[in-house]
């Protein structure tokens, strides 16, 4: 767990604009943390309706973290802080998720992948230098990405995708064993059942 400090406690969530990643800012602000989020594109999102009701706890910036020079400005902008929590929750599906893997367009295949996948992964590699020494990192996967309880198969794309966020999370903490920072990766159940993933009209990048 990260250390209490003297300051108010900081958590930078990537993907925060609707869904889970929202519902991780407005419970961290309750708990009366510093909550930067961020969101992709120009429009309003559910993350905006609680900066008027959180008396400057809430910073929002801009990032679509599937482009390498988005996360690469956002380090530089906030080069000079030092979060206690970096949190990456993002997620997309295809839009016909009982899909095999073999009807999935190339194109379709690599949004996902780089979504789920990939971009996390850069995100953590372009951001660790924001989190403090004892500090945590952590990413929101998905209890799909196990392959032993695949028992049923379908979302196949996305089912892939989670579990290579998974392995490609697990050769990050191998590489920095030596870290004093908490590594953390969620995979969610709901009553025993995989969750679903996200709909097209909730994803957070």
């Amino acid at each position: 767990m990260v250390p209490s400090r003297s300051e108010t406690p900081s958590i930078l969530i990537v993907g925060a604009s609707r869904g889970l990643g929202c519902a991780l800012a407005n419970a961290f602000l309750a708990k009366g943390w510093s909550v930067t989020g961020t969101v992709r594109g120009g429009g309003h999102t559910p993350l905006h309706d609680l900066v008027d009701t959180n008396d400057g706890g809430l910073v929002i910036e801009r990032v679509d973290m599937t482009l390498a020079d988005d996360v690469e400005a956002l380090s530089n902008r906030r080069s000079k802080e030092r979060f206690d929590i970096l949190f990456v929750n993002a997620g997309t599906t295809n839009g016909r998720p009982g899909d095999t893997i073999a009807e999935i367009t190339t194109d379709k295949f690599t949004h996902v992948m780089v979504t789920n996948a990939l971009s996390p992964m850069r995100v953590i590699e372009g951001l660790e230098t924001l989190v403090a020494d004892d500090g945590l990192i952590g990413v929101m996967s998905s209890g799909q990405g196990s392959i032993a309880n695949n028992e049923r198969g379908g979302r196949e794309l996305y089912r892939g995708s989670k579990a290579a966020l998974n392995q490609f999370m697990r050769s990050y903490a191998a590489r920095h064993a030596g870290s004093r920072r908490a590594l953390l990766l969620i995979a969610l159940y709901y009553r025993g059942k995989h969750p679903a993933p996200p709909r097209r009209d909730t994803e957070e990048t």
